[in-house]
C-alpha cells in the first residue's frame, strides 16, 4: 500500500479530459514532473514501454501520449488543447521517439524516460497506479518514491557530503535523504521548497552541481507522521462505536485528518466535484461530437425513447442509464469528467448519484453527502486493491464505481450505516472477475455497457441492502478478494486489447477502419520502434 489514500487524490479524481485517467491524467503528471526536472527547457525525449506491459499496445489509442506530451508542455488535465497535442508538440520544438523492447519492467504501467536539452540529460522512470495516481521509482538511476503530494527539492552534489546539518539550520522538512544513481543528489520533502536564500547559499558551495525544484502534481499533500483515523472498514467501525456517524460523516473526518485540512474544506472540494460532474452531464444531454471515437451521442435517442413512453417504465433507472451513457460519451468527446474512480468508470456513479437525486428531487447537499459516502468505500479499496484496469481487470474500475454507488444511494435515502456497507459489498461481489477488454483500443466499448451495468447494479444491491438482505461477506474481505482475483486475471484481460472482446472479428475490423481514418486525418511528429 503506498500511504494512505485520499478522497480526492485516489478515489474522486481528477478532474481531466481523455479517455483513461491512469493513460492520460497519469502520464500528464509524470510530463509535468520530467519538466521541472528539466527546468521547463524539453529539447529530445525518448520513451521506452515493454513488451509485456500495457502500454506498448494502448499508449496511443488510450491516450498515454497526450497526457505525457501535454506534460511536457506544461498543461492541466483538464487543458482543452489537449486533443491537438501532437501539433503543440511540433509547434514547441520537441523530438520524441518511443522505443518498446523489454526493460525488466515489473508494473504493466512503466514509462522510462530520457529527457534531454542542450545542456543536460536526465532519465525518469515512473509508474501509473491507477486513476491517475503515479509514482516516480527512479530519477537519473537513483531508487525515489515520488507520488507527486509533496514540493520535491533535489539538489546535486558531486559527491556525498553531509549538507543535512546546513539545511536543518535554515529549513523545516518532511524527509530528506541522499540518492546514488549516475550521480548524487539529496531529496528535501516539504510542504514547500526550500527558501531563495537557502537555494543560492547552496549554489554557491563548490560540492552542489545544481538544483531542481518539482511541483506537486496532486490536490492534497502528504506530510510527515501522516495519520487516518482508520484504513479498513473494521477500523471505522470501531472508530464509530461512540460516535454514531452516518457513512459520509465518517468520510469527512477521514479527509479531514488525512489532508489536514477543516472539515468545510472537505465538503467544499466535493461540491465543487458535484459542480463539473452536472455541468458534463448536462453539456452531454445536448449532444456531443468527436470524430475519433467508435460509439455517436446514443443517449440522444434515449432521451427521445423516455419522452415517446417506448421503453420499459421505470423512471429512476432510466434516468440513471441515460445520466451514466451521457457522462461515457462526454468524455469520449474530450469533454471534462471527473474520474470516479476512473475516467474508464466516470458515469457509473454520478450516473446513479445525480440520476437518483435529480429525480427524487434532492439537494445538491444531499448529493454531496452521497459522493463523499462513495469516497470513503473507495479508500479502502485503493488502499487494499487497486482501481486500475491493468491490475485488476475492469472488476477494479466499474465493479469499484458500483460499489461505492451502492453505498451512496443507500446514503440518498437515509440507509443505516450497515445498510451503506451491505450495498458496497453485494455490488462488489457481483462484479468479481469482470476483465477489461476494450474494443480497437477505445475506452469506449465494452466500457459504456458496464458503466450502465455497474450504475444499475448499484440501485439493485442499495435496494437489497435497504431491504435487509444479508451480504454475508463482510466488505473488507470482498476488497481482499478483489486483489486475489485481479492477481489472477491473464495479462490478456487487463486493458491490454489481447484478449476478450478486442480480438474478436468485428472488433479487429472496427481497429482497422480507426487506423486507416487516423492515417488520412493527420501526420507523425514521432517514431514508434
Amino acid at each position: 500500500m503506498r500511504g494512505y489514500p485520499s478522497i480526492f487524490n485516489d478515489v474522486i479524481g481528477p478532474v481531466m479530459r481523455g479517455p483513461s485517467s491512469s493513460h492520460c491524467a497519469a502520464s500528464l503528471r509524470i510530463g509535468r514532473m520530467c519538466r521541472d526536472l528539466m527546468d521547463g527547457h524539453i529539447k529530445e525525449v525518448c520513451i521506452e514501454f515493454d513488451p509485456n506491459g500495457s502500454l506498448a499496445t494502448t499508449h496511443k489509442g488510450q491516450g498515454s501520449d497526450m497526457g505525457l506530451f501535454g506534460g511536457f508542455l506544461g498543461w492541466e488535465a483538464d487543458e482543452e488543447r489537449l486533443p491537438d497535442y501532437l501539433k503543440a508538440i511540433e509547434e514547441a520544438g520537441i523530438q520524441i521517439k518511443i522505443d518498446i523492447h523489454p526493460i525488466g519492467a515489473t508494473h504493466p504501467n512503466t514509462y522510462k524516460i530520457t529527457l534531454k536539452n542542450n545542456v543536460e540529460t536526465r532519465t525518469v522512470t515512473a509508474i501509473s497506479t491507477g486513476g491517475g495516481m503515479i509514482e516516480v521509482v527512479e530519477i537519473d538511476g537513483a531508487k525515489v518514491s515520488m507520488a507527486g503530494d509533496f514540493y520535491q527539492t533535489l539538489v546535486y552534489v558531486k559527491s556525498p557530503t553531509n549538507l543535512v546539518e546546513h539545511i536543518e539550520r535554515s529549513f523545516s522538512y518532511d524527509e530528506i535523504a541522499i540518492r546514488e544513481g549516475v550521480s548524487y543528489f539529496f531529496e528535501i520533502k516539504s510542504n514547500r521548497f526550500i527558501p531563495a536564500e537557502l537555494e543560492a547559499a547552496l549554489l554557491e558551495m563548490d560540492q552542489v552541481l545544481c538544483i531542481k525544484k518539482i511541483h506537486p502534481v496532486l490536490p492534497i499533500m502528504a506530510r510527515k507522521n501522516l495519520t487516518v483515523p482508520f484504513i479498513t472498514c473494521n477500523e471505522m467501525l470501531e472508530y464509530n462505536a461512540d460516535k454514531n456517524l452516518v457513512l459520509w460523516e465518517l468520510a469527512v473526518a477521514y479527509e479531514s485528518i488525512r489532508g489536514n485540512i477543516s472539515k468545510e474544506e472537505v465538503f467544499e472540494k466535493m461540491s465543487s466535484i458535484l459542480g463539473i460532474m452536472q455541468n458534463a452531464i448536462d453539456i452531454g444531454l445536448k449532444g456531443t461530437k468527436y470524430a475519433d471515437r467508435i460509439l455517436g451521442p446514443q443517449s440522444l435517442a434515449y432521451q427521445e425513447r423516455i419522452k415517446d413512453k417506448k421503453l420499459v417504465e421505470g423512471d429512476i433507472l432510466n434516468q440513471v442509464i441515460l445520466y451514466t451513457s451521457v457522462m461515457m460519451e462526454v468524455k469520449s468527446s474530450m469533454g471534462v469528467v471527473v474520474a470516479a474512480p476512473t475516467a474508464g468508470s466516470c458515469g457509473a456513479l454520478p450516473g446513479a448519484v445525480i440520476g437518483v437525486g435529480r429525480t427524487l428531487e434532492l439537494s445538491e447537499d444531499e448529493m454531496v453527502k452521497a459522493m463523499l459516502a462513495a469516497g470513503i468505500i473507495g479508500v479502502f479499496i485503493a488502499a487494499h486493491a487497486t482501481f486500475a484496469a491493468e491490475v485488476g481487470g475492469c472488476m477494479a474500475e466499474c465493479g469499484s464505481g458500483s460499489g461505492m454507488a451502492a453505498a451512496a444511494i443507500v446514503g440518498l435515502k437515509k440507509g443505516t450505516l450497515n445498510q451503506s456497507l451491505s450495498a458496497a459489498s453485494m455490488a462488489l461481489q457481483s462484479s468479481l472477475g469482470m476483465i477489461c477488454d476494450m474494443i480497437a483500443d477505445r475506452v469506449e466499448a465494452p466500457c459504456l455497457n458496464r458503466n450502465v451495468m455497474a450504475a444499475t447494479n448499484a440501485i439493485s444491491c442499495a435496494n437489497m441492502a435497504l431491504s435487509d438482505y444479508d451480504h454475508l461477506i463482510p466488505l473488507d474481505e470482498v476488497v481482499e478478494t478483489m486483489k486475489r482475483v485481479g492477481d489472477a486475471l491473464p495479462n490478456t484481460h487487463r486493458c491490454t486489447g489481447l484478449g476478450g472482446l478486442a480480438i474478436t472479428k468485428t472488433a479487429k475490423e472496427i481497429e482497422a477502419k480507426l487506423a486507416k481514418g487516423e492515417i488520412n486525418k493527420s501526420k507523425t511528429f514521432f517514431k514508434v520502434c
